[in-house]
């Protein structure tokens, strides 16, 4: 793999990674309800999340999603289905503290993280976005396997980097937003912004 290469992959990652999706406006949303001790384990759900959906690409069941209408349905209506409850939850937080109660400790870092990595798995537009894109920079005449554990080491660093980023700067405007009346609007376009995401996703044709 030439430098130049990774340089390509890391620039085109870097602008897709910092574009708001769900996975930044989950993010955003924990840090504006609890601060900035939900940058860390957000921001390693986010990686694993990306992970995940990177290593079941090059496993080849982002192939099975693109040839298999049923399969990309069932993934589909399962990540939209989760993306809509994460709104709904988000849009009764209203004005409260905490930007997605949850009975049993919601703002446990284990649960925090579990949220994070299920929304950025559940998308079934991440696992074939991988797919289309990865191919893009692979040298078929280079180390398949080298390449493929420089690209996700880099592209899981990014992703780490840009939720933690998100996150802290989030944490740091809350102090701006502590008023019940700010963080209702706020919680409620998140809310709403999620269920959209949600479903949007489901309008996605498998290609």
């Amino acid at each position: 793999m030439t430098f130049e290469t990774w340089a390509a992959f890391t620039a085109a990652s870097a602008i897709l990674l910092v574009i708001p999706g769900p996975t930044v406006l989950l993010v955003v949303s924990y840090a504006l309800g609890q601060g900035w001790r939900v940058a860390l384990p957000m921001a390693t759900g986010v990686a694993l999340g990306d992970f995940t959906a990177m290593t079941l690409s090059m496993l080849g069941v982002g192939a099975l999603l693109s040839a298999s209408a049923t399969a990309f349905l069932v993934l589909k209506w399962v990540g939209a289905a989760y993306l809509v409850w994460m709104g709904i939850q988000l849009w009764r937080a209203g004005g409260a503290g905490a930007s997605l109660p949850e009975r049993g400790g919601a703002s446990r870092p284990g649960r925090m993280l579990a949220h994070a990595w299920l929304v950025t798995t559940l998308n079934p537009k991440s696992i074939v976005f991988f797919v289309a894109f990865l191919p893009q920079f692979l040298d078929p005449a280079g180390d398949f396997l080298a390449q493929l554990l420089v690209f996700e080491i880099t592209f899981l660093v990014l992703a780490f980097a840009n939720a933690f980023g998100y996150a802290l700067l989030a944490a740091r405007a809350r102090g701006l937003v502590r008023r019940p009346g700010v963080l209702r609007i706020v919680n409620r376009a998140g809310g709403t912004a999620l269920v959209g995401a949600g479903v949007a996703s489901v309008a996605v044709r498998a290609p």
